[in-house]
């Protein structure tokens, strides 16, 4: 019996994933919403009396979860890369030809495809079978999402057809039809609850709900876009199969991409599409082209963190018309003075604008901005509100022009303005509860400290209560006085305290990071460590000590010295020093700088005992460099489980290949 059972089970699973495909992917029902509902009722009740043969990819699952207490993070197999941007022809010209040049041909061909404004998405199918899906996060390191991902019916719990790879990763879009969040919208206020800036707000909101129940609710959408990890060779020659595979594997893709060749057929793509946006059913902000021949995607490789045969051909901002309410500034975390036009709220490019930056008061006195004045505003690359003019035929009698302020308006410090900057800068520094409360924001963030659980509103709560003035005051906080905030208890009271001292173990290049100390990055602080050493090297560092370390020049030397010179900044970094923040010294990195003595590695697959930002660290603190490519120059590939193509690419090429454990032997000689 229980065998007639089990195949009923899976032919109703098979039935029903065949009209899913048919219905979501396809666009072609075959049978009636009444038919399809009987026969998923037919499986729930076969597995509500047989609990034990309910298998994952089961269609009854796809909301079966229980409310989720927090996200957990998924460390990518292969990094989720970002694209490089085109604002205009020139610029396209530019990539095409840079493209040409370096493979030596006249014209390459390019897939090209819409720039979807949605949320980046990998899910990871093992033996057919969805295993877990991740937003792409910092590129590196995501959320894990599944339980919401399972609940979007265009993609399949379980591969269409038969013979996929064990390990089958596909990356994509997340997105929300305009009507479709028309709709939401309109729910959402006859609940009297807040609504949604636009549809790509609303497909990140709903896909990082806690309550699967809450996100299938929700109309989302799914659209591939590329492979992530695969563990064997499809032998696809160019991007255009890879879609086709992707598709017959069930998972769905835009109907909107084709093969172009030369500038010419790529603007014209371009411009045809430009015409269709405002009829397709959802966002675009663009276009992607991507080198099609997957052996010439790998000869180009990558720059930093992009592929150099991917560009996103942006297209131009929407401008809309409103008036300027009235201009005040804002103080920035190192403590620039920026002029903001408050805006009669206009909506542009699906988003209600009610403020932009004016810059600086050079860009506002060029622009002959004015309380009053009727301009023109876009957001720039569709993201930051910028007003483009001002429309002077319309200028009022009485419009008033704004005058920076002498004094800060948060801390009552002197304004001023140092030679060669279009900034004026507060004076104020740390005592400024602006810069201070950004301050913190930085210090804790992942690159620099990592305190989880100290977001900006919890910040600016904790300065309310006067629990914290500066960073060093994230150390002795009281912590039974945090219990009995709002949205905090006993436990999450715990858990900030445990992020907090997890935290003290750390390097000095991200200490000196932290500190936010004005146009000093992640690469600088290393590169001030190797060369320095200690934090009392650094402390006692004059202008002229700074400016023998690479890449510092006069004006971040400038930086570094006063910073380190101000009486409270160093008051502040001895207290969070006697709080328990340590380091290991390196002022033996002279020879061991020279370990790795430059060499290049790449690093692929699932390490054992380090994440990637783990192992680039060690690499670079002992003088070797990390890339995202193999080549005749790259020195080793480092490999974990599941290398993939650079593996095969460092053997075509001749480049040795070492594991974890080799690495450590290296560093260890």
């Amino acid at each position: 019996m229980t065998q007639d059972i089990i195949k009923k089970i899976s032919y109703l699973k098979s039935v029903i994933q065949e009209h899913d495909h048919c219905y979501y992917v396809l666009d072609d029902p075959q049978i009636s919403d009444h038919e399809y509902d009987s026969l998923l009722r037919e499986l729930k009740n076969i597995e509500d009396s047989n609990p034990e043969l309910i298998t994952p990819d089961s269609p009854t699952q796809r909301v079966g979860g229980s409310p989720i207490s927090e996200f957990n993070q998924i460390q990518h197999n292969k990094p989720m890369l970002s694209l490089g941007n085109a604002f205009g022809i020139n610029e396209l010209e530019a990539f095409n030809k840079r493209i040409n040049d370096t493979l030596d041909v006249n014209d390459v061909e390019f897939n090209a495809e819409l720039k979807f404004d949605g949320l980046a998405v990998t899910i990871l199918y093992e033996n057919g079978l969805m295993k877990y899906a991740a937003t792409r996060g910092d590129g590196n390191v995501g959320e894990d999402v599944t339980h919401n991902i399972k609940t979007i019916k265009t993609i399949p719990l379980k591969l269409y057809g038969d013979n996929h790879p064990r390990t089958f990763e596909v990356r994509g879009e997340v997105l929300m039809d305009k009507n479709d969040f028309k709709e939401l919208n309109e729910y959402q206020i006859s609940l009297g609850q807040k609504t949604f800036a636009n549809p790509r707000n609303a497909a990140a909101g709903s896909l990082r709900q806690l309550d699967p129940k809450i996100t299938a609710k929700r109309k989302l959408k799914f659209y591939a876009y590329s492979l992530g990890q695969v563990d064997q060779d499809l032998e696809l020659t160019n991007h255009t199969d890879i879609l086709k595979y992707i598709h017959n594997s069930g998972i769905p893709i835009s109907s909107y991409s084709q093969r172009v060749v030369g500038i010419n057929q790529m603007q014209h793509f371009y411009e045809d599409i430009l015409k269709k946006r405002n009829d397709l059913p959802f966002d675009i902000d663009g276009i992607v082209y991507k080198v099609n021949s997957i052996k010439n995607q790998e000869n180009l490789g990558y720059v930093s963190k992009a592929p150099r045969w991917a560009i996103a051909y942006k297209f131009p901002a929407e401008e809309a018309e409103t008036v300027v309410n009235d201009i005040n500034v804002q103080v920035g975390r190192t403590g620039v003075i920026t002029p903001v036009a408050r805006l009669q709220p206009v909506f542009v490019s699906g988003v209600t604008v009610t403020n932009a930056t004016l810059h600086n008061e050079d860009e506002m006195l060029r622009k002959d901005i004015r309380i009053g004045d009727s301009v023109i505003v876009r957001r720039a690359g569709d993201v930051v509100p910028e007003i483009v003019r001002v429309i002077k035929e319309k200028r009022p009698s009485n419009a008033k022009v704004f005058e920076m302020p002498q004094y800060c308006p948060i801390c009552n410090s002197q304004v001023i303005r140092i030679d060669g900057e279009a900034a004026q800068r507060c004076t104020g520094q740390l005592k400024c509860e602006a810069q201070a409360k950004q301050a913190i924001s930085h210090y804790v963030s992942r690159k620099a400290m990592n305190i989880e659980g100290l977001g900006a509103k919890i910040i600016d709560h904790f300065f309310e209560k006067g629990l914290i003035k500066n960073i060093s005051d994230i150390y002795h906080l009281d912590y039974e006085e945090i219990q009995k905030m709002e949205g905090f208890g006993e436990r999450s009271a715990e858990n900030l305290k445990e992020a907090i001292e997890s935290s003290k173990k750390t390097t000095l290049a991200k200490f000196i990071y932290a500190l936010g100390i004005r146009n000093v990055g992640e690469a600088t602080s290393k590169d001030i460590v190797k060369k320095l050493g200690t934090l009392d090297n650094v402390m006692k560092a004059s202008i002229d000590d700074f400016l023998e370390i690479n890449d510092v020049g006069p004006v971040v030397a400038q930086s570094l010295h006063q910073f380190f010179q101000e009486d409270e900044n160093k008051a502040i970094i001895n207290n969070i020093v006697e709080f328990g923040v340590k380091w290991e010294d390196q002022a033996q990195n002279v020879s061991n700088d020279q370990k790795l003595n430059q060499q290049t590695f790449v690093v692929t697959g699932t390490l054992e005992n380090f994440s990637r930002d783990e192992i680039k660290e060690l690499i670079e603190n002992n003088g070797g460099k990390v890339s995202g490519s193999v080549s005749k120059k790259t020195s080793y590939v480092i490999i974990g489980d599941n290398p993939g193509s650079k593996a095969d690419k460092a053997a075509e090429l001749g480049v040795k290949v070492i594991n974890e454990k080799q690495l450590m032997e290296l560093l260890n000689e």
